[in-house]
């Protein structure tokens, strides 16, 4: 019974080392699976960790460019809202250059026509704006305009033709003393001889007459008729006569510029002067030194220059304006953007997250 029980024993310690080697081998085969596995899962941890890392950069890059679009948006909206005041404030701008452009031409020149030009300007600009808040300016710039037209105007360019019309009639007018000369009869007595024949031989009484003719002639001549209640021409050398033409001709240049510069004084001035170089030394006997004459007194009676009324209603609509826009300017809120550090601080808080993991 011992052998067999030392038998048996046996048997079973031979079973038991080979069972034991058997699962020594499956437990080493499992645990090198399972470090096979965990090198695996290692990797596949690492490579987990790597695309988190790559995704929250990505997020973090999306989350910038979503608060870059809001700023841009919100940047878009203030410029929109910007530009619409701009474009009314350009328009206004340019209302109140045309209006003191027309002061300047009615208060400094006179000129009631490029006034009127520079306020039709600035209604057409406004009309085509169409908007509400102008709609008082344009009332105003419309009753200045008609105004305007209602003001009593010179007609300058009239004016201006007839002063160039004696520039050109200058250089025919006649001078006194030549007037004189020419209109001066030969002194014969009534008697006047007419010339013989060439064919003819002179007669001996033919020849005692024209002694006799020159002699009554000579005779005529010692006595001469004057009128001392009309002064003398004055004579002129050739080169006198060349500079007094020029010189009436400078005056009348002078009187145009006074014209367009709307100067009255100077332009009575200039005509008058020249009213009495004409009087004094041309042939006042001759058809076109009187109507020149007359001519220089119509225009030295005209005035030049005609206080024209201030656009002040078009003053006041612009000026009650620019105060609206000015209140509006202060009272507009500032467009909120987000800071541009916002993104990269969620991106630095995330980053040590995602390397934990």
């Amino acid at each position: 019974m011992a052998l067999v029980a030392t038998g048996v024993l046996g048997w079973y310690v031979h079973d038991m080392r080979g069972s034991v080697a058997t699962v020594r081998e499956e437990v080493a085969q499992r645990l090198a699976a399972g470090e096979s596995a965990a090198t695996e899962y290692r990797a596949l941890g690492r490579q987990q960790q790597e695309t988190i890392a790559a995704l929250q950069g990505k997020l973090g890059a999306l989350e910038a460019q979503v608060a870059a679009t809001e700023g841009q948006a919100a940047a878009l909206e203030t410029l929109y809202q910007q530009f619409s005041r701009t474009r009314e404030d350009r328009v206004i701008a340019e209302a109140e250059y045309a209006v003191v452009m027309a002061t300047q031409q009615l208060q400094l020149a006179g000129n009631a026509e490029a006034a009127l030009i520079a306020l039709q300007g600035a209604e057409a600009r406004i009309a085509a704006q169409d908007a509400g808040q102008l709609l008082p300016l344009r009332r105003a710039l419309a009753r200045d305009i008609e105004m305007l037209k209602a003001a009593p105007q010179v007609d300058v360019p009239g004016i201006a033709l007839r002063l160039e019309g004696l520039l050109e009639r200058v250089d025919s007018l006649p001078l006194a003393f030549a007037g004189e000369l020419s209109a001066q009869p030969a002194v014969d007595g009534g008697n006047a001889v007419a010339p013989a024949p060439a064919a003819a031989a002179p007669s001996p009484m033919d020849f005692i007459k024209g002694v006799a003719h020159e002699v009554w002639h000579e005779i005529l001549a010692l006595v001469r008729i004057e009128r001392l209640d009309q002064p003398e021409p004055i004579l002129l050398a050739p080169a006198q006569s060349t500079y007094l033409r020029e010189n009436l001709k400078i005056r009348l240049l002078t009187a145009r510029l006074a014209l367009l510069a709307r100067d009255g004084r100077t332009f009575s001035a200039d005509l008058a002067q020249a009213q009495n170089w004409v009087g004094r030394f041309f042939d006042k006997r001759d058809r076109k030194v009187q109507e020149t004459l007359s001519e220089l007194a119509s225009l030295a009676a005209m005035p030049v220059k005609v206080e024209q009324p201030a656009p002040t209603e078009s003053i006041a609509a612009l000026r009650l304006l620019q105060a609206r826009a000015g209140e509006a300017n202060r009272k507009a809120p500032a467009a909120a953007v987000p800071p541009a550090d916002e993104p990269a601080k969620g991106n630095a808080a995330r980053q040590p997250a995602g390397a934990t993991r």
